[in-house]
């Protein structure tokens, strides 16, 4: 028998959020930025206005983490279009939380969830 792993399901780092669609809003995701799950911690790209996930160190907006991706997606060839974020004033599971490979342990506590502070997303 094969053994299934099973992925981040959509929205379930949620702990809460705003009623309706008070803490989402619709994104672009920038086309390379490859298959991303639910809960990837997400940046936005200062010239382009599109989403990437934030990665430990850059000078295009990519290093400031901004938003949690509510549904996976596939950006690796195309940008992805209406994507759906938490983009404030929510409550997230931090063990859930997804961060780029460049982001260290150290670097995701001390500058990525103050980022994501910054924007009233509490990891807890």
């Amino acid at each position: 028998m094969a053994t299934a792993t099973e992925k981040p399901r959509n929205l379930g780092f949620i702990l809460t959020e705003l009623p309706r669609t008070l803490s989402r809003d619709v994104v672009t995701i920038l086309s390379g930025s490859g298959k991303l799950d639910a809960g990837t911690v997400l940046a936005k790209i200062t010239a382009s206005g599109k989403y990437v996930p934030a990665v430990d160190a850059a000078a295009d907006g990519s290093q400031t983490a901004i938003a949690v991706l509510a549904y996976g997606v596939d950006a690796t060839s195309a940008d992805v279009p209406d994507t759906v974020v938490i983009a404030n004033d929510a409550e997230v599971k931090d063990p859930m939380l997804i961060f780029h490979s460049s982001v260290s342990d150290a670097t995701k506590r001390t500058a990525k969830l103050t980022q994501l502070r910054a924007v009233n997303i509490k990891a807890r």
